[in-house]
């Protein structure tokens, strides 16, 4: 363990919460659809990068404020973004390694995951909608990785966030 006080506990909590806003902001139907799950990508870039600081509690509690702020099932979101940091926490040294493209691709295996436990409480809740276009976000945020990867590595460096 570090002597020194926790740095940075801003940079995380504000990229959070653009993720949060980016989740809720309107947009035209079509856009709606084809949104990436901001909020599941910058957990897991900070997953990956201090797993110490960000974990499974901060995924539960950011999924809370996500299932409130979309008036979905409570519970929804955070337990798929629990399970998902989890096996981010679980892999994190391997994928940290990885060139970009292969970090996309995890990512990529990461998204479904997240989308497929959605689903899952969207049918057992009897709240199955869009099937067609439910794989979009996962499509979309693995295009948007290597962006949310080099912004957020750029503001962790530029911040000291450690």
């Amino acid at each position: 363990m570090s002597d020194q006080p926790a740095q940075g506990r801003w940079a995380i909590m504000l990229s959070l919460l653009a993720a949060l806003m980016l989740n809720i902001w309107p947009l035209p139907e079509m856009a709606q659809l084809l949104r990436p799950d901001w909020v599941a990508l910058v957990l897991i870039y900070w997953i990956l990068a201090i797993p110490h600081r960000v974990n499974v509690g901060t995924a539960w509690l950011a999924g809370l404020v996500l299932d409130a702020l979309t008036g979905s099932v409570l519970g929804q979101h955070a337990l798929a973004l629990a399970v998902l940091a989890l096996l981010v926490s679980g892999i994190h040294l391997r994928v940290r390694v990885f060139p970009v493209w292969q970090q996309a691709i995890t990512v990529m295996a990461l998204l479904t995951v997240y989308e497929v436990i959605l689903l899952m409480v969207e049918g057992a809740t009897g709240q199955l909608h869009n099937l067609e276009w439910r794989w979009a976000p996962v499509l979309t945020g693995t295009l948007f990785w290597p962006w949310v990867l080099f912004l957020l590595r750029f503001l962790r460096r530029r911040f000291n966030v450690a």
